[in-house]
């Protein structure tokens, strides 16, 4: 599922390169420590993005910022289609969580 989710994420913004995902498989950590490290090495990537975007720094993004950035992401990809998006993915490709 993971490997999906990558695979969605503009490849011109790489959150976690083949070589990264290698050595965390060679680590010696059980499957879902492996998971939760690689989601914490491409959400550092992408909350650089945010933070470079914003013209701030990571430390200093708060929720609201990241919740913004986010929206103003979806508007781009609704306005000028996905290509246009930082991220990559559609709902309809995630049987769209939002439901429910």
């Amino acid at each position: 599922m993971l490997a999906a989710l990558f695979n969605m994420l503009d490849q011109s913004v790489q959150f976690l390169t083949p070589e990264e995902s290698a050595d965390v498989d060679k680590a010696l950590l059980t499957s879902p420590e492996k998971f939760l490290t690689r989601l914490t090495i491409s959400t550092s990537k992408l909350l650089k993005a945010i933070a470079n975007d914003l013209d701030s720094s990571v430390e200093d993004l708060t929720p609201q910022q990241i919740i913004e950035w986010f929206e103003a992401d979806s508007k781009r990809k609704q306005a000028k289609g996905v290509n246009a998006s930082v991220l990559k993915w559609d709902a309809a490709n995630l049987d769209d969580l939002t439901a429910g």
